[in-house]
C-alpha cells in the first residue's frame, strides 16, 4: 500500500495519474496492460484514440476555445519502467503496483525502481488531456512502448500519423535542463558455449557474492564512475586465481542493459587445503576495492562463504577465455565529447554476464552521439568475444539526436524559463537515450526538446522524484503551452 501523504500532493491532478499508472504493472516488452489502460483513459474522456500496431497510443485533444489557430503540439512519453529491485525485496513487478512513499521533498519507492522514469511525463499529459491546462493548442498525446530496451515503439511510428511539427518530449531528469540533443544506442550480445568437466576431488566450493553497489543509468550516471558488479566480480576471481588453483562453477550478474550492474554472484571451487589463504586474499581485496569505491559505493559488500559442493566446473581453458572477456570489455567512458565540455561522446555498459549450464552469455549497451564511433565501438567489442570463439549479434541500432539550438521551441523555451525564475536553463545535450532522434527520423521537419523534474537514481532502486521540482516542471509545462498558443500555425 502506498503512503496516504501521496493523496495531498501537488499538483493533485498529475500525482493521483501517477498513482494509478503506478498501479500498472508496466514492464518493457509487455505493456500490453498498460496500452489497455491508457486506451480506457483516453476514450473515458471523449477524446480521440488510436493504438498502432505495436501498443502505442495516440490521443487528440482539440485545442481551448479561440486557440484554434495555434500549431498541433505533441507531447510524449513513454509507458514502460526499468524493473529494478533489491534482492531483498520481495516484490512482483508483474502482477504488483508500485508501493510509493513520502521521503521529505521527494518519493521513492520500498525497494524498488519507482517509474518517476518515465511515469511523470505519462502522468502531466493524463492531467492535461483531463482539463487541467487554462490554455493550450491543439495536442496529440503520444504514449510510446518499449523505450528502456530498444526504442522499438519510436522505430514502429510512421510518418503519417502525427500532425503536429512541435514535440515536447517529458523524459528528462533536471528541472534546470533543457535538452536538445541525446545519444544513439546499441545493443551487443555474445554467445558461448563452454565445455564442462567433472570437479576433481579435495576440492571446496565457495560463493562470492558483491551487492551493495549504487548502480543507476547506464547513460546519465555512466561519467560517475560507480562500481560494475560484473567487473568487480571477474576483478575478484582472477585475483583469487592467481594466487591458488580456482575452478569456476558458474557466475550471474546483472540484469538490464540500461541500469549499470549492483549485484553479481559466482560459485567456485580450491583445493580443501587452501581455504585460510582464499579467505585471506578476499578480504585484503575487499578492504582495498571498499577504499577506491568509498565515494561512488558506500554500502559495497562483499562476501564469500562456503557453498554446497559442486559436481562439475568449466574446462580450465573455457574458464580462462570467459573471465578474460569480462576483463577485457570496454565498460564506462570510450571517449568524452571535444566539442561539448563535460558531455561524454561514447560509452559502454558491461549490463549482464552469465555463465552456467554450459554456456557463458554477455549483453552489454554501447552508447555515443556520433554514430561511426557508437558502431566502432561495437567493432571493438565484437573482435573481443570473437576472439574467443563467442558468437556475436547486434541489436536496436538507433540513431542520436542532433541539436538545433537556433530552432524556435528552444528560444521560446528559454525565454519562458528566465522570465518565470529569473536565471538561464542549461540547454544541452545527454548522454542518454530518448525517442527524439527516432521520432526526427520520421519527422524530419518537427522541432524537438526535453525537458523534466529532478528525479535521481533512474534505474535503480534508489529512483525518486523531487516533489517541489515536480511543481516547479507543471507549471514551466502549462506556461510553455500557454506560450505556444499565442503562435500561428504554418503550413
Amino acid at each position: 500500500m502506498s503512503d496516504t501523504k501521496l493523496h495531498t500532493l501537488q499538483p493533485l491532478p498529475l500525482w493521483q495519474n501517477f498513482m494509478r499508472l503506478n498501479a500498472v504493472p508496466r514492464p518493457s516488452k509487455k505493456e500490453a496492460e498498460v496500452t489497455r489502460f491508457m486506451v480506457d483513459f483516453g476514450k473515458g474522456l471523449g477524446l480521440e484514440t488510436s493504438v498502432d500496431a505495436v501498443g502505442n497510443v495516440l490521443i487528440r485533444k482539440p485545442a481551448t476555445p479561440g486557440c484554434e489557430h495555434a500549431p498541433v503540439v505533441v507531447l510524449q512519453s513513454h509507458l514502460d519502467m526499468v524493473h529494478q529491485k533489491n534482492s531483498r525485496t520481495d516484490f512482483d513487478f508483474l502482477s504488483e503496483g508500485i508501493r510509493m512513499r513520502v521521503d521529505g521533498d521527494w518519493v521513492r519507492a520500498e525497494g524498488t525502481t519507482l517509474g518517476a522514469d518515465n511515469g511523470i511525463g505519462v502522468a502531466a499529459i493524463m492531467a492535461i488531456l483531463e482539463g487541467h491546462a487554462p490554455r493550450h493548442p491543439p495536442l496529440e498525446a503520444l504514449f510510446t512502448i518499449d523505450e528502456e530496451t530498444g526504442m522499438t515503439g519510436a522505430k514502429a511510428l510512421t510518418g503519417d500519423w502525427l500532425a503536429g511539427r512541435i514535440l515536447l518530449n517529458l523524459d528528462t531528469e533536471d528541472d534546470t535542463e533543457l535538452t536538445i540533443g541525446c545519444a544513439g544506442g546499441l545493443d551487443v550480445t555474445g554467445q558461448l558455449a563452454v565445455a564442462l568437466e567433472p570437479l576433481p576431488s579435495g576440492y571446496t566450493t565457495y560463493e562470492l557474492a558483491i551487492s551493495g553497489l549504487t548502480g543507476g543509468h547506464s547513460g546519465m550516471d555512466i561519467h560517475l564512475g560507480r562500481g560494475n558488479s560484473n567487473k568487480l566480480l571477474a576483478r575478484c576471481l582472477g585475483t583469487v586465481a592467481a594466487e591458488v588453483p580456482l575452478r569456476l562453477v558458474e557466475l550471474t550478474g546483472g540484469s538490464l542493459r540500461n541500469a549499470i550492474p549492483r549485484e553479481a554472484q559466482a560459485m567456485f571451487a580450491v583445493p580443501s587445503d587452501t581455504a585460510a589463504k582464499v579467505d585471506q586474499i578476499v578480504a585484503n581485496l575487499t578492504a582495498i576495492i571498499r577504499h577506491e569505491y568509498a565515494v561512488t559505493d558506500p554500502d559495497l559488500s562483499i562476501k564469500c562463504r562456503l557453498a554446497p559442493a559442486a559436481s562439475q566446473v568449466l574446462s580450465e581453458r573455457d574458464q580462462q577465455k570467459t573471465l578474460l572477456a569480462i576483463d577485457a570489455f570496454p565498460n564506462g567512458i570510450f571517449r568524452m565529447s571535444p566539442s561539448v565540455p563535460g558531455l561524454v561522446q561514447t560509452s559502454n555498459n558491461l549490463a549482464k554476464v552469465t555463465i552456467k549450464d554450459g554456456t557463458a552469455e554477455w549483453a552489454c549497451l554501447a552508447r555515443s552521439s556520433v554514430d561511426s564511433e557508437r558502431q566502432e565501438l561495437g567493432r571493438v567489442i565484437r573482435q573481443i568475444l570473437e576472439g574467443i570463439g563467442a558468437c556475436v549479434e547486434f541489436a536496436n541500432d538507433y540513431p542520436g539526436w542532433q541539436p538545433n539550438p537556433e530552432s524556435k521551441i528552444v528560444a521560446l523555451m528559454r525565454r519562458i524559463y528566465r522570465e518565470g525564475y529569473d536565471t538561464e536553463p542549461h540547454v544541452a545535450a545527454c548522454h542518454a537515450g530518448l525517442e527524439c532522434g527516432i521520432i526526427g527520423a520520421h519527422y524530419p521537419a518537427m522541432e524537438m526538446i526535453s525537458f523534466g523534474p529532478n528525479i535521481r537514481g533512474a534505474h535503480s532502486p534508489d529512483e525518486r522524484v523531487q516533489v517541489s521540482s515536480v511543481q516547479k516542471f507543471w507549471q514551466y509545462l502549462l506556461k510553455t503551452l500557454d506560450a505556444l498558443t499565442k503562435t500561428e500555425r504554418t503550413s
